[in-house]
């Protein structure tokens, strides 16, 4: 399962995802979409936004329990 975590840099809400994810998808890349046109026009005003296996499954306020059942759902799908 390829989890991304979409973030730019000094966002608070992003900074509290990538905590989220170091004990519910240790294994998530960080992507810093600051400088990228094509990440920034796609996700520039929707961070943090998570995606698994390239499709989001969570963004903007997200709280440890709404990442939980995002990650639940996203696994529970590939199979």
């Amino acid at each position: 399962m390829d989890v991304v975590l979409y973030t730019r840099r000094g966002c608070h809400l992003c900074e509290a995802v990538e905590d989220l994810l170091s004990h519910h998808a240790p294994r998530a890349r960080i992507v810093e979409i600051g400088g990228d046109r094509a990440l920034e026009g796609a996700y520039g005003l929707r961070v943090p936004v998570v995606t698994v296996n390239g499709r989001a499954v969570a963004e903007g306020r997200i709280d440890e329990a709404s990442l939980i059942v995002a990650l639940a759902a996203a696994f529970t799908a590939r199979d």
